[in-house]
């Protein structure tokens, strides 16, 4: 793990395949912790706009590589926190595949922020910004069961065409992107959200890290 006394605000990236837990890792350390201090942010936030195509096109966009992401703009945002800025994160619209006109505010008193995202640890200018990486190692049949049911229940997608998009870009893409990020990781952590030692583990890393940070105030 790199030094983390190194820069006021500490982020933490957790990558991983889609469906693998990374998100529900990230919620359950954050809300078990119970500090306002500390924020999740989704690389999910950052899917580029798509509302100048129809929405049939939309659909075959390929949203599992790196170049569906507005890596950049996270990037900026990551630095505005880092210079004690509030930043408005996108709110992304996943059945219209367009950012909506609303954002989520994060004040700029936040002295950890907690990045989870499927392809965090392949862009270089967010990667070089955590502090501590973190990959969340889920088999492939497992993710998939996990995401078919997500992208159905809450996302409005038929199963077939969730199964017709994992077969075409999901899983190559897990196995040209993903999987080879994880060399970039601190810490690679089996079974996501219910590894009840990483959490653990993490919790007490954070916490350390919250009492050697005072509040940043405005």
């Amino acid at each position: 793990m790199r030094n983390e006394a190194s820069s006021k605000l500490i982020i933490i990236g957790i990558a991983g395949a889609s469906g693998s837990g990374k998100s529900l890792l990230a919620k359950t350390i954050v809300n078990e912790l119970g500090s306002d201090r500390v924020v999740v942010i989704s690389e999910d936030s950052y899917y580029k706009d798509l509302s100048h195509l129809p929405l049939a096109e939309r659909a075959q966009v390929n949203f599992d590589h790196p170049d569906a992401f507005d890596h950049a703009f996270l990037a900026q945002q990551l630095h505005d926190l880092k210079d004690n800025k509030s930043i408005d994160i996108p709110i992304y619209d996943f059945v219209t595949h367009c950012r909506t006109q609303k954002f989520h505010h994060v004040d700029n008193h936040k002295s950890i922020v907690v990045l989870e995202g499927i392809l965090l640890f392949v862009d270089p200018s967010v990667r070089k910004m955590m502090d501590i990486r973190i990959y969340v190692d889920t088999p492939l049949d497992i993710a998939f069961i996990r995401r078919l049911k997500r992208d159905v229940v809450e996302r409005g997608r038929s199963m077939e065409s969730v199964i017709e998009q994992y077969q075409s870009t999901v899983r190559p893409m897990f196995v040209k992107y993903i999987e080879p990020s994880k060399r970039h990781a601190d810490l690679i952590v089996p079974h996501g959200g219910k590894n009840r030692i990483a959490i653990d583990m993490v919790q007490a890393k954070m916490k350390e890290l919250l009492n050697g940070h005072p509040l940043h105030h405005k």
